[in-house]
């Protein structure tokens, strides 16, 4: 028969207590970052126009500042200024309220989250 042949495990050698980690350097922004092109600003679309009243009963016109899941989307990525977002906010809630908008998005409705 074939004899099995074990080697010995070398002993455990004895570790040194752990060094503190080296400070962290501070990021900095990827070079190509630099090269990108500045945003332009964005305009608020109801001062554009010189919407004094956003009407709640017109979805159709409400439809955009909203996120496929039934969320409104922030100023930020609207363009809208503070005090339209504030009207546009109420007209969205209440559009909701009489459902002529969704709470949630249809899939979300029907099949749970």
């Amino acid at each position: 028969m074939a004899e099995e042949t074990t080697q010995p495990t070398p002993p455990e050698e004895e570790s040194a207590p752990a060094a503190a980690p080296a400070p962290r350097r501070p990021r900095q922004a990827s070079p190509l970052r630099r090269y990108t092109r500045a945003r332009r600003a964005k305009v608020c679309q109801f001062c554009v126009e010189k919407v004094d009243y956003i009407d709640y009963k017109k979805p159709e016109l409400l439809l955009p500042y909203i996120s496929p899941y039934g969320k409104m989307l922030s100023r930020r990525r609207t363009g809208v200024c503070a005090k339209h977002q504030r009207r546009l906010a109420k007209a969205i809630k209440r559009a909701r309220f009489l459902a002529l908008l969704p709470y949630t998005a249809e899939h979300i409705r029907r099949y749970g989250s």
